[in-house]
């Protein structure tokens, strides 16, 4: 008699960093050192290194301070292949609550191997260098997987994941 092996997919939160730049009250360094400091950090410390990171979740909030600096520190750290979306194109932006939506769909994109859009985009801005999904998401393993949270007075927030798998006999 044969058994039947299921895989039971998770995902397994490595680390969080934080950095604060004190740049600005309510704008990010224009060269996002913060995030990118935050960024190194995280990987660091999750042990993993930037071709591991599959997909990023982008703080995002469209603004062109904020456009600049991430997809800048994205690029600087990660390269320009690396899929990044900002899944608060979905939600709007929820303040306090916004990294822990972010978290949650981050967990989804690894769970279903699927990285979602940046919706309502058409065009990006000329300055943006990273590998912005729009249009419509794409399929994609995810084995890591980074999630962004920058705020105001230049907190920095970075959380790392792993899709964690085992076997369920």
């Amino acid at each position: 008699m044969q058994k039947n092996v299921a895989q039971q997919f998770s995902q397994k939160l490595l680390v969080t960093e934080n950095t604060y730049d004190a740049y600005h009250m309510t704008s990010p360094h224009p060269e996002g050192q913060g995030a990118i400091k935050a960024i190194k950090l995280a990987l660091e410390e999750a042990e993993i290194t930037p071709a591991d990171v599959a997909y990023v979740n982008a703080h995002g909030t469209s603004t062109p301070a904020n456009e600049k600096g991430e997809s800048g520190a994205i690029v600087t750290v990660l390269g320009k292949n690396v899929p990044v979306s900002s899944t608060k194109s979905f939600t709007g932006h929820l303040l306090g609550a916004a990294g822990a939506v972010e978290a949650i769909a981050t967990i989804e994109a690894m769970r279903h191997s699927f990285v979602p859009k940046t919706a309502g985009t058409q065009e990006l801005s000329d300055y943006i260098e990273a590998n912005i999904i729009f249009g419509q998401g794409e399929e994609r393993e995810i084995p890591y997987a980074i999630s962004n949270t920058f705020g105001f007075g230049s907190h920095n927030a970075v959380l790392a994941f792993k899709r964690w798998e085992h076997n369920i006999l």
